[in-house]
C-alpha cells in the first residue's frame, strides 16, 4: 500500500485583501478547484475591522487554510493535497492573485507511506 501527498507552506508578503472574509472564502474556493480538489466546506473567523481572518476550506483531498494579518500584509497557507492528480502550485498561484502577495516564500513537504504486506 502507498500513499501519496504533498503539503505546500507558504508565506505571503505585501498583500491587500486579508481582512476581507468574502474575498478569501471565495479565494479558497477558486483555490481548491483550480487544484481539482473537492471541496466539502469552508469555515471562517473574521476578527473584526482591519483584523485578520483565519480560515480553511476542507477537502475530501485534505485541506487548504489561511491566517491573515492585514497590519503585517502578511498571510499564512497551508495547502495539504493527496492523490498525484490535484495540483498545490495551481491552488497557490489562486491565492497568490487574489491578495495581491508581492513576494512568496514556499516550501513543498512530500508525504506519505509504503508498507509491506506480508
Amino acid at each position: 500500500m502507498s500513499y501519496d501527498g504533498r503539503h505546500l507552506l507558504a508565506d505571503l508578503f505585501g498583500c491587500s485583501g486579508l481582512d476581507d472574509a468574502a474575498l478569501i472564502e471565495g479565494a479558497l474556493r477558486d483555490a481548491a478547484a483550480a487544484a481539482g480538489a473537492t471541496v466539502l466546506d469552508v469555515r471562517l473567523h473574521a476578527f473584526g475591522p482591519g483584523a485578520g481572518v483565519t480560515g480553511v476550506a476542507l477537502l475530501a483531498e485534505s485541506h487548504i487554510s489561511i491566517h491573515s494579518w492585514p497590519e503585517r500584509g502578511y498571510a499564512a497557507i497551508d495547502i495539504f493535497l493527496c492523490g498525484r492528480r490535484h495540483d498545490c502550485d495551481a491552488a497557490l498561484a489562486i491565492l497568490v492573485a487574489r491578495l495581491r502577495a508581492g513576494r512568496v516564500e514556499r516550501h513543498l513537504v512530500a508525504r506519505g507511506y509504503a508498507a509491506a504486506l506480508p
